[in-house]
């Protein structure tokens, strides 16, 4: 939830998300189905608060969450939901981006969204105190990195990587992004794309979804038990 990818290839769509936590936070539940407020929606599932960092619902809207708003805030001693639950309240309405207009977020951490509906791209921030909402060109890539865990000059570094990667690729390939997302800087565990600081915070897992046409895939890796998972689906 920390590290975010959105790439347009070709009308294939790729949304890559590195998840970092803290360790001694329980082991994540492997993506699957649940039917929520009427929909099919696949996600991997925090099993400390219920909610999730990452979901795709059976249209092919997906949603992904960031810790942190447009600064690094300071965390209240607690908040009235956790944002892994607002998140899938919001992917579980009829239109999650109307539902975001709606829904009240006060005594909600700060966070940010991207969220890929109906072949448009938004960027969802709560500051804390407002809301702001802005449109992105989907046919452009992008990189998003949590404001929480990284200062502006290394979400600048990291982007400048993102954009040295792509450089003279007309195509790139799920597996690709997926490289980029565990293997850029690995000697940087402070900062690099999978981190370990100092033993207690560390990259947990990279999650991926693939959008083609009708059809979606959702690929999870874990990284600390070394073991992949891998749904897909056709969409409605």
């Amino acid at each position: 939830m920390c590290t975010v990818s959105y790439i347009n290839t070709n009308g294939v769509v790729i949304m890559t998300s590195n998840r970092d936590e803290k360790v001694i936070r329980p082991a994540a539940i492997a993506p699957r189905n649940y039917y929520l407020n009427g929909k099919n929606i696949t996600y991997p599932k925090d099993p400390k608060a219920g909610g999730t960092w990452f979901a795709i619902d059976e249209f092919g809207n997906a949603l992904v969450l960031l810790n942190g708003g447009i600064v690094k805030h300071n965390p209240q001693f607690s908040y009235r939901k956790s944002r892994g639950l607002i998140a899938l309240d919001i992917i579980s309405d009829p239109s999650p981006k109307d539902f975001w207009q709606q829904i009240n977020l006060d005594n909600i951490e700060p966070f940010t969204l991207v969220l890929y509906q109906k072949l448009k791209l938004y960027e969802l921030i709560w500051d804390g105190s407002e809301k702001r909402t802005t449109q992105l060109d989907e046919s452009k890539n992008h990189i998003w990195s949590s404001v929480t865990l990284y200062s502006e000059k290394v979400r600048k570094e990291r982007a400048s990587w993102f954009v040295d990667f792509l450089q003279d690729r007309n195509e790139v390939s799920a597996l690709e992004m997926l490289s980029f997302h565990q293997n850029t800087k690995q000697e940087d565990t402070e900062n690099g794309l999978v981190i370990n600081r100092e033993n207690t915070l560390k990259t947990l897992s990279v999650t991926q979804v693939i959008i083609e046409q009708n059809k979606g895939t959702m690929q999870y890796y874990d990284l600390v038990k070394a073991q992949d998972f891998s749904t897909s689906f056709i969409s409605i």
